[in-house]
């Protein structure tokens, strides 16, 4: 239940935020409460996992995307994620998750979601390769730039997320080769 309550915000707060541009940063703020808490008293990983949903679904309704995509019956998936944990959230710690877009390939869009304190310092940091499905097919990114109308330069994506990519490719391989 707490997290249709974080969504409904996310959702209510969003159309009076400013709007965001397609390659701009995301930011929400959030605070861990006892359901978030796993059996070592801080947010359970998972949580984080759960609350950078909510991230790029701000991402998205405050760039238009999610406007976009209601319309087009789109569906947006994850298909693969790393994080990095550096340090423990606490009970009741105020924190905000930003989130931007780094790029894109073919077939999917990368987003990097930085969880931070409250006094700027980094907790967990994750890496998101995303697609788009519609009528059981994925779009291609050529696509959903188009349908988007995003006219400005396709981002470089780092050496260190195309090998990540690269990394994911092979595990979506036969790998037991």
């Amino acid at each position: 239940m707490n997290l249709l309550f974080r969504m409904l915000r996310v959702l209510l707060t969003g159309i009076f935020r400013s709007k965001v541009g397609f390659l701009d940063e995301s930011v929400v703020f959030f605070r861990v409460l006892p359901n978030d808490l796993d059996f070592n008293l801080h947010m359970n990983n998972g949580r984080y996992l759960t609350i950078m949903d909510l991230g790029r679904f701000d991402l998205m309704q405050r760039s238009g995307l999610a406007g976009i995509a209601i319309k087009n019956r789109w569906m947006p998936v994850v298909a693969s994620q790393v994080i990095n944990y550096r340090r423990s959230l606490a009970p009741f710690q105020r924190y905000s998750l930003h989130s931007r877009i780094l790029g894109w390939d073919e077939r999917f869009v990368y987003f990097l979601q930085q969880f931070r304190s409250k006094d700027g310092r980094l907790a967990a940091s994750a890496l998101v390769r995303a697609g788009i499905l519609v009528k059981g097919r994925s779009l291609t990114m050529k696509e959903i730039i188009e349908i988007v109308g995003y006219k400005g330069p396709r981002p470089v994506l780092a050496s260190e997320v195309t090998a990540w990519r690269e990394t994911e490719e092979w595990l979506r391989s036969d790998a037991e080769t």
